[in-house]
């Protein structure tokens, strides 16, 4: 069985399928492909929450996530309540109404937290997600729509949020993840944990939390982790022979609501600011993906699962002005340089250490 794994995914302009397209066939050539959605789909406009709004996207185009490939999406992040109990209310029917299974956001925790169920080659797959990021008003409750989570903390008491310097775990999540995942291996053969984590915009870095909580995940019996979040990739490790990609970065990101030209006026604050924090002047080229400038190298993370066990590796993506994917073997020399460095700087061990050579992106 072979499984093909894509960040985060915001499809914000017209034609859906022309954006995907670059990657569809490395979706369609696979037994399941997974994603994380990362904005609500709806046509309510009540925006809610104090994290940076996203505005919702065109329902109508979630049908194309199905055409491109996918058949099942992550939900568990810090925009996907961005338009309250309605825009998860539209996502979910529209998922559902597309054929994608989905797990991580609900109008209760308990529908949050149930893991989509996904058979494929005779295998039984669960997925769960889970946000690492906050905002707490983001979070599901047993009586209040949402998402659903793993506490992390900052050491100064700052409220959990993206922005926060998240670096403590509620030992009680780690508990609970541990839980679910249990619940989750009684169910299938293959499970697989989405964790919306990381540090934004930043090079190869990873937060104190991560590995933690990553490994934990593959301690209670996750076959393979998957994170996103960080709009730039994240090394690859192998924990107990589970692959953690630590950050797929962006699977199809195309949206004018992260362009320094904003109208909503937080919108257009964040903007400024995260030239600040983050010490880079997005390309103009790129203006439905004005990201790191080294967010153009991509990746689809590849698992083949056999009698011979897990094998890794993955799919070179180059991502094209104004902000399209494609998969670029043209390029993947550059790229599988890059992910080994961004590993190795990751202080994670070497690719060379864990990947066979043929898996560092496979044809």
């Amino acid at each position: 069985m072979e499984l093909i794994f894509a960040g985060d995914l915001i499809l914000d302009e017209p034609d859906p399928d022309y954006w995907l397209s670059g990657i569809a066939p490395a979706l369609r050539a696979a037994d399941a492909a997974i994603g994380h959605l990362e904005v609500p789909h709806s046509r309510h406009t009540l925006q809610v929450g104090d994290d940076v709004p996203a505005p919702g996207a065109d329902p109508d185009h979630l049908p194309a996530l199905a055409r491109a490939g996918f058949c099942a999406v992550t939900l568990a992040g810090n925009h996907i309540a961005d338009l309250g109990a309605p825009g998860i209310a539209d996502t979910l029917g529209g998922l559902a109404a597309a054929g994608i299974s989905y797990t991580g956001a609900g109008m209760n925790l308990a529908e949050a937290s149930r893991p989509a169920i996904i058979e494929r080659e005779g295998y039984r797959i669960a997925v769960l997600s889970y946000n690492c990021v906050g905002p707490e008003d983001a979070w599901a409750t047993p009586t209040r729509a949402g998402c659903s989570y793993i506490c992390v903390r900052s050491a100064d008491g700052t409220p959990p949020r993206p922005s926060a310097p998240l670096d403590q775990v509620d030992p009680a999540a780690i508990d609970l993840l541990g839980a679910q995942i249990g619940a989750a291996r009684l169910q299938a053969d293959v499970v697989i944990v989405a964790l919306h984590k990381g540090l934004v915009h930043t090079r190869a870095r990873l937060a104190l939390y991560e590995r933690h909580v990553a490994h934990a995940a593959v301690d209670a019996g996750a076959t393979i982790v998957v994170g996103h979040h960080a709009h730039i990739v994240r090394g690859i490790e192998l924990y107990r022979g589970a692959p953690i990609f630590h950050g797929l970065g962006n699977g199809c990101v195309v949206t004018r609501a992260l362009s320094p030209e904003q109208s909503d006026p937080k919108r257009a604050a964040w903007a400024r600011r995260r030239r600040e924090l983050f010490g880079f002047e997005p390309d103009p080229a790129y203006e439905l993906a004005p990201f790191h400038p080294e967010a153009i190298n991509a990746m689809l993370g590849r698992v083949r699962i056999g009698a011979d066990g897990v094998h890794a590796g993955f799919v070179p993506v180059h991502v094209d002005p104004p902000g399209r994917p494609r998969i670029a073997f043209d390029h993947a020399e550059r790229i599988a340089r890059y992910v080994a460095d961004i590993t190795i700087e990751a202080e994670l061990p070497p690719l060379s250490q864990q990947l066979t050579s043929e898996a560092v992106w496979l044809k």
